[in-house]
């Protein structure tokens, strides 16, 4: 994807010991939504993806293990009210994302206080379809793509 008009950026499903889903809940919103954030010049895209994990929800490379990469990007367009919100995505439409699905490999400590300022207020493990209802609308596109990609590698590890 080198579209410039899009930020890149990950986005993090992470199942714990009972296949559970983590969602958090923003800062001042009332939806939820998958960790994410963005890559760094000349990071790529795995080392992203442990570092906003640590960042945002506390849980580092060693207690989980990546089993699922998406196979394309993702996109959407944010509206234009969240993208003044913040001086990283000013200049974006929007963001296009790499996702991966990482199972814990211990019982999991998620920390919210890990990053100042802090990006997510709760956090809870939730069913397989549960962020589909609980999202921002403009994202829901995007959240039924992957869950819909992912779900056969979901089924085979809970299955497991």
């Amino acid at each position: 994807m080198n579209d410039k008009s899009y930020r890149k950026n990950v986005g993090l499903i992470v199942l714990n010991q009972k296949n559970q889903l983590l969602v958090c809940k923003r800062m001042g919103k009332r939806t939820w939504q998958f960790p994410q954030g963005g890559i760094d010049e000349g990071e790529s895209e795995l080392k992203a993806a442990y570092r906003e994990l640590y960042e945002e929800v506390g849980i580092k490379q060693n207690e989980v293990k990546v089993v699922h990469k998406s196979n394309h990007w993702y996109r959407y367009d944010l509206p234009i009210e969240y993208r003044k919100r913040t001086e990283s995505m000013r200049k974006f439409k929007g963001q296009t994302q790499k996702w991966y699905m990482f199972k814990a490999t211990k019982d999991l400590t998620v920390n919210l206080l890990n990053e100042m300022p802090q990006e997510f207020i709760d956090y809870k493990w939730v069913e397989f379809w549960y962020p589909l209802s609980h999202i921002v609308a403009f994202k829901k596109d995007v959240y039924s793509g992957v869950l819909n990609e992912f779900l056969p590698k979901y089924i085979e590890i809970a299955n497991g």
